[in-house]
């Protein structure tokens, strides 16, 4: 799949990652095509599942969500179905931003937004503590962010 991307495919989703609201004649203009050939590149990188998708990036704290969160999980149980089930509880949780299963110290790593310390503690008691199979948690607290990107376009 990687191997069929060229140099105007790159462009095309660059230019969408900086605005995926472009229309099709502002995107072929910025990429240097005419706007049937455009169309019909991103309309291949969508079916080879490389555009996944498109969504709209809220300003959190604006909504009163400021503070971002890595927390820590450990498990008591390492079966199949007790990893899958919390991946799946974790994931389903309308405040959890990313859950990611990790090797290493520690099972999930989960990035949570929430309204304010209080909000922090009020995920960790009313959602993350009362979640069967959980034995540890430990709260990395952000204090800014320097870079936020959904993906990246590589440079084969």
């Amino acid at each position: 799949m990687t191997g069929n991307i060229d140099e105007i495919d790159r462009r095309i989703l660059k230019a969408l990652m900086a605005d995926g609201r472009l229309s099709n004649v502002d995107l072929a203009k910025k990429v240097g095509l005419s706007p049937s050939p455009c169309w019909q590149r991103v309309r291949r990188l969508e079916n080879e599942g490389i555009i996944a998708g498109y969504t709209a990036v809220l300003n959190l704290e604006a909504l009163g969500f400021g503070e971002i969160v890595w927390v820590e999980v450990s498990l008591d149980h390492h079966d199949k179905e007790a990893v899958d089930g919390f991946g799946k509880v974790l994931a389903s949780i309308p405040e959890v931003l990313e859950v990611y299963l990790m090797a290493g110290d520690y099972d999930f790593l989960v990035k949570i937004v929430a309204s304010g310390t209080k909000g922090v503690e009020e995920f960790l008691r009313e959602r993350l503590f009362g979640m069967r199979g959980l034995r540890q948690s430990r709260s990395l607290f952000t204090l800014s962010c320097h870079k936020r990107a959904v993906s990246f376009v590589p440079d084969f």
